[in-house]
């Protein structure tokens, strides 16, 4: 089986291409090779996609069981995909997104049936609008797409943390190590499905050239429903150290124009979300997760701890937590009084 991926050295991706190669599928990354030491076996097609005329020519005598854009965010990419992929693949995987999803929810339980509709988000609606494009391609002419959706996924080089700044999840465990309070959305009790890129990996591959998927939408989500605090807590004791929240409600966050949290809060991570993947497990009957959050914390942490690359400082984003407890404190204090 031959696959082309483009990217393939993400978050997601990285664990997926090493699946096929383990199972000796003959794939092909194309991207600009900044990363291409961590899929050893893979070959190496290192061109910038967005050099349509150069990936056209190179992929020219080619033909793919199976392409999969890992990095596609606007409905033109999708449209340049189109055209270099028509009549060159059985299958073309989008990765989509579960933030997509109507927001606010009408029905508790998430399902592919479910309405796609996201105002708080661009990056949510860019994606509905290439789910749109691509699925108006298969009606029209037979453009063989299958369209993923996953939630929360997270790898060895990363933790799914609900507020963190700029420069990614270090800077929250290093106040945890200080023993300082850590923001957590609400008061921490929605519910929030994480998943591990090692147990995501199967459940795509399963996918991979599996007529049954084209034409169709699959949601690939974690079935482990953790709360904020469970998550955070779990953090916390892969660390050593003791959880110490700040709860700030959502609407609160959402006023200060040092970040944006309108998209991933109100447009994803402050909402309950319970996911039903029946349809995966009918697709691909062997699958299911096999590693839970705090299990795979423990290893993201200690991969984290252990490479120094990953630590990036992000003193703004400390000194704005330090301001945002020391407000949460003070209107504490003020309620007690009344």
């Amino acid at each position: 089986m031959k696959a082309l991926f483009i990217g393939g050295t993400g978050v997601i991706s990285t664990a997926i291409s090493r699946l096929l190669v383990a199972q000796g599928w003959d794939l092909t990354l194309l991207n600009r090779g900044n990363r291409q030491s961590d899929v050893p076996g893979a070959r190496q097609l290192t061109l910038d996609v967005s050099d349509e005329a150069a990936v056209a020519a190179a992929i020219a005598n080619e033909h793919y069981d199976t392409v999969c854009d890992f990095i596609c965010f606007v409905p033109a990419q999708a449209e340049r995909d189109i055209r270099l992929f028509k009549g060159k693949t059985d299958q073309f995987m989008f990765i989509s997104s579960a933030s997509a999803y109507q927001k606010p929810l009408a029905h508790a339980v998430i399902s592919e049936s479910t309405p796609l509709s996201n105002p708080y988000w661009e990056y949510s609606r860019n994606k509905i609008a290439i789910e749109e494009l691509l699925l108006r391609e298969y009606r029209q002419s037979g453009f063989p797409i299958t369209i993923i959706r996953p939630s929360h996924t997270f790898s060895f080089r990363s933790l799914p943390l609900a507020i963190h700044g700029d420069k990614g999840p270090w800077q929250v465990l290093r106040r945890m190590q200080e023993g300082k309070k850590v923001l957590v959305p609400g008061d921490g009790s929605s519910l929030w499905a994480v998943m591990d890129s090692e147990d995501f990996a199967p459940a795509f591959v399963g996918l991979m050239g599996n007529i049954h998927a084209i034409g169709r939408a699959v949601q690939i989500t974690g079935e482990e429903l953790l709360t904020w605090n469970q998550i955070m807590a779990s953090v916390a004791r892969a660390l050593g150290v003791e959880y110490k929240p700040c709860y700030v409600p959502t609407d609160l966050l959402m006023q200060t124009r040092r970040y944006d949290f309108v998209g991933g809060m109100y447009g994803d991570k402050s909402n309950t979300v319970i996911f039903d993947n029946s349809l995966l497990h009918q697709l691909v009957p062997t699958y299911r997760q096999k590693k839970r959050f705090d299990q795979s914390a423990r290893e993201s942490v200690a991969y984290i701890l252990a490479h120094p690359e990953l630590q990036t400082e992000d003193p703004d984003f400390d000194a704005f937590s330090d301001s945002v407890v020391a407000v949460m404190e003070a209107a504490a204090e003020q309620v007690k009084k009344l």
